[in-house]
Order: structure tokens, then sequence, then C-alpha cells
């Protein structure tokens, strides 16, 4: 009898704590989704050239410098830095649907102090995080435009538990649709402007009732394309790549967070704005190419703010007859 009882008393203190968890960790914050931002910049709106396989490296560096409340105001000093690489792949065919080319992608990579929402003492060991796949990539080129639309989906492949602290996923299947162009000013293409926004729809978390609301992000840039010659002058010998990027975040509609019979009572929908600066580099003699970019968030509304910066490291194989 006394082992029953001391059972009863230990699972209901152990539900009471995750209750208080959940309270103070989603009262003062809202849930984060999937989609990492700076992932996207100048030329956001366009796709690769066709039948082209890029292998690429991303390395994501995310550090929150402090913690905003439903004012802006700053309320906390969080001191979290989240990392994100990996490797990943992305394919464009020469098949069409719609006029458009066809393509792929996939990214596998791992984390550490993945963040679940504004909680500052979530920190987690580096480990295999949610896996990210776009089966459906079409890309139109015109003139003087691309567009782009796509599907993907992440894949709750990452380590959660509902109020753990070491969790390098975020426990959700998330579905993702994104739309966008890049607009060309000159008939050579080389000043351009671009913007691609994506709707984040997700599902329930393991093993609970929460479910994050829908996710609008917008990401594109002001840019300008160099091509650098070679010494005879008689053909490129490698593209430039400068210009301003910027990211919007808007959380759409509310986080279901119940507790009991009940839904927490939420602060107002988070939000973010970013600006910044990309640089990118191709050497066409070997088709290898490096990236970087940062920007700076602003106006941060019942999230972190901080400073993302990315940095790409890819090799292009061309499948095109020479």
């Amino acid at each position: 009898m006394k082992l029953e009882i001391d059972y009863s008393k230990k699972k209901v203190q152990s539900v009471f704590a995750i209750m208080m968890l959940l309270i103070s960790f989603y009262c003062n914050a809202q849930l984060k989704g999937g989609h990492i931002l700076g992932a996207m910049g100048l030329q956001s709106g366009t796709q690769a050239p066709e039948k082209t396989l890029s292998v690429y490296i991303p390395g994501y560096i995310y550090a929150a410098s402090s913690l905003r409340d439903a004012d802006g105001d700053k309320v906390g000093d969080p001191n979290l830095t989240m990392f994100i690489t990996g490797v990943g792949a992305n394919y464009v065919s020469d098949f069409k649907i719609l006029g458009a080319n066809y393509g792929a992608s996939i990214l596998l990579a791992g984390a550490s102090n993945t963040i679940q929402g504004s909680y500052v003492d979530s920190k987690s060991d580096f480990a295999f995080t949610d896996m990210y796949i776009q089966p459906v990539q079409l890309g139109w080129h015109n003139k003087r435009a691309d567009f782009v639309f796509s599907y993907q989906m992440y894949l709750p492949t990452g380590k959660y538990e509902v109020g753990g602290s070491n969790n390098s996923g975020l426990g959700m299947f998330m579905n993702e649709f994104s739309a966008g162009t890049t607009l060309y000013f000159n008939d050579k293409k080389t000043f351009h402007f671009s913007a691609l926004a994506a709707y984040e729809i997700n599902g329930k978390k393991k093993d609970t009732d929460i479910k994050t609301g829908d996710i609008l992000s917008i990401e594109g840039g002001l840019g300008k394309t160099f091509y650098c010659m070679n010494a005879e002058k008689t053909a490129p010998k490698g593209i430039f790549n400068a210009g301003l990027i910027y990211y919007l975040q808007y959380k759409v509609s509310d986080d279901k967070i119940p507790v009991g019979n009940a839904f927490i009572i939420e602060p107002d929908k988070d939000r973010v704005g970013g600006l910044g600066a990309e640089v990118n580099y191709l050497h066409l003699g070997c088709m290898t190419s490096a990236g970087f970019r940062w920007i700076g968030e602003v106006n941060a509304v019942n999230r972190f703010q901080g400073n993302t910066f990315f940095i790409t490291l890819a090799h292009v194989f061309s499948f095109k007859k020479k």
C-alpha cells in the first residue's frame, strides 16, 4: 500500500512539475517553428540552372542577445547561441511541369542549443535534428523575372521530450509552402530584387496536444552581380554577388497549449524583422561556391532578438552537354 501511495504521489508531483514548466515556458513566449530564417537571401526567388546537382554544407549560427516581451521591451539576457550544420543536396532537372523545371532538395543536419521558444534555460548538446525534405520545387525563368514555388516538410527525427532541456528537435511534423520571385532591373540581370514567402503549418508535438500556430516568413534581398573576367578578359572566371538582405516572420495563428481541459492564455503573437548583408562567390573553373550572410534583428515581440550568421560551401555538378 505504501509503495502504491508513494508511486501515486510521485506521479502527481511529476505531472504538476510539467504543468508548471509549461506555464512558465509558454506563457512568457510562443512556440518556435522549423523555418530557419536567413537560409535564403539574394535571388531567393530564383531556382538553380537545370540539370545541376548542388551539394552543400551549411553553417547556421543564431546568437540571441535579448529576450523581448509583448511591448518589444527587453526583459532578459539569454546568452544563448544556436548552431546547425550538416549536408544537403538540391537537384534541378530538365523535366517540365506547367512550363517550370522540376527540382527537389534534402538536408540532413545536427543542432545544438535548439530553440523551442523563448526559454532561456533550454540548452542542448549537438545531436541529429529534424530532417528537411523538399519533394516539389518548380522554377520559371523569364527575361526580367524568375519565379519559384515549392512544398517542403520537416520530419520530427530529432530527439524531443515535452519539457525536456536537451531536445535536438521540435517534436512535430511541419508542412510548408513557399512562392517567390526575383526581379531584374537590366537586360544583363546583374541588378536584382527578390522576395520569397513561406507559410508553415505545424502538427501537434509528440505525445501531447500542444500545437504551434501557423507561421509566415518572408526573405529576400537587393543585390548586384559582378562577373570576374580572366586575364585575357575573354570570359568570366567567377561570379560575385553582393547586396542587402532582409527577413520578416509573423505568427499567424495562436499556439494551442492545453493544461487540463483549458488552454493557456497567450500573449500577442510573436514577430521579428531583420536587415543585413550577403556576399557570395562562384568559381566557374571548379564550380565551387562560398557564401556569407549576416542579419541583425529588430522589432522582436515575444521572442528572442539577436544576430543570424549563415555560411554556405557548395559544389555544383552540371550534367549539361558541353
